[in-house]
């Protein structure tokens, strides 16, 4: 029996998707497993894998096209198994055509673009590209479009107010100002900042580096060790390592640690999952993989999912200390300054040391002053010791 490819949903409310690639050509053997496809979404570049055994046949999308989420754009037939005649996604819009006969009406069910006025009269605009045109205040009689026939589409929209901010805004970047707005404009955020000495954490990372290089091939950072005692704290501080989703509070089992990291014009979060229960070498190899395929616009669907504590640390571009925006539904994100040299009194006497400078943001339908203290007060603790 014939496997329908669609166009994945990858990201919660998701529209559509934009075809990358196909890794296999038509008429290529597929098996279950294989990565089939690249995707882009808002946030980034992911694979899909095959969901069976197969020929890939009837493919209806090529790289570059914008397709509704669900919409078929190639099967997955058994030998001498042609595809079926369905109706077909006609790409960016959504609509559908009748591949049966030429100029027959659309099926029941199915999306048309309308049309709205303009000085070179009617021009096409798909459901989605006129809703972003009200919220973004786009005037579209202006627009030229880039999808079939001149339709103007949601990549028509989203360029035209990124020309009107000044800046172009890529999907990513565009993505990450909207939830952060979102997050900042209605999460009731508070602060708790820590003052801790990193110097236990430094000598920890030097007397690991050389074996895990050796063993592993990737060299230890500060952050590798930080996402090990923040998942280990956690466990002691469930409330901290909790959602707030549909009004209510809502406690996870796994601690699953994101890392944001910088790609180019944006900021994605990589998630490493049961970090209190991994190595620091098997942490350190994970994050490397993480920030490689980020960077290279790679990541798959399970590398930015489950997250339910954040980590930023931006020490390595010598910021002191920052806050950071909680990423919903997460209860609470680090932000993690550079370690440097400050005096500070030791047993009642002036001494340089290298501190650190923490401060963790925090959701107050969830988490109150007094568990975000503690959380800290024994994170610290963690860090002075450094016992991995």
């Amino acid at each position: 029996m014939a496997i329908s490819v669609v166009m994945p949903a990858l990201e919660m409310a998701q529209e559509t998707g934009k075809l990358v690639s196909w890794l296999k050509a038509e008429g290529d053997p597929v098996r279950k497993g294989e990565i089939l496809l690249e995707v882009e979404t808002d946030k980034a570049v992911l694979e899909v894998e095959a969901a069976g055994d197969g020929i890939l046949a009837g493919v209806t999308a090529k790289p570059g096209d914008v397709v509704q989420v669900g919409r078929t754009i190639a099967w997955l037939v058994q030998p001498g198994e042609t595809p079926p005649a369905a109706a077909s996604p006609d790409v960016a819009t959504g609509r559908r055509t009748d591949t049966r006969s030429a100029g027959a009406s659309a099926p029941a069910g199915s999306v048309v673009a309308g049309t709205v006025g303009g000085p070179a009269g009617g021009a096409r605009i798909s459901p989605k590209a006129r809703r972003l045109a009200r919220e973004k205040g786009v005037e579209i009689s202006r627009l030229k479009g880039s999808g079939p026939g001149g339709e103007i589409v949601a990549d028509d929209i989203l360029a035209a107010a990124s020309v009107a901010l000044g800046s172009p805004v890529t999907s990513i970047g565009r993505l990450m100002a909207e939830r952060t707005t979102q997050s900042w404009t209605t999460v009731p955020h508070f602060f708790v900042t820590r003052d801790v000495d990193a110097g236990a954490l430094s000598a920890a990372r030097q007397r690991m580096l050389p074996a895990i290089d050796r063993s592993h091939g990737v060299k230890v950072t500060h952050t590798d060790l930080l996402v090990a005692i923040v998942a280990r704290t956690l466990t002691k501080h469930p409330r901290l390592n909790a959602s707030w989703t549909a009004g209510r509070i809502v406690s996870h089992e796994d601690v699953n640690i994101a890392l944001a990291m910088a790609v180019e014009n944006a900021v994605v979060t990589a998630v490493i999952p049961r970090a209190d229960r991994a190595a620091v070498a098997d942490i350190a190899v994970r994050r490397r993989d993480l920030a490689e395929r980020a960077r290279a616009g790679r990541l798959q669907p399970a590398d930015i999912a489950g997250a339910t504590f954040t980590i930023s640390n931006l020490g390595m571009f010598e910021v002191d200390a920052f806050t950071a925006i909680i990423v919903p539904p997460q209860a609470a994100i680090l932000a993690v300054g550079a370690i440097a040299d400050r005096v500070v009194p030791v047993d009642g006497k002036p001494a340089v040391r290298p501190m650190m400078t923490m401060t963790l943001s925090c959701d107050h339908r969830v988490v109150d002053g007094a568990r975000a203290a503690e959380f800290m007060r024994d994170l610290a603790a963690a860090i002075r010791s450094s016992q991995l």
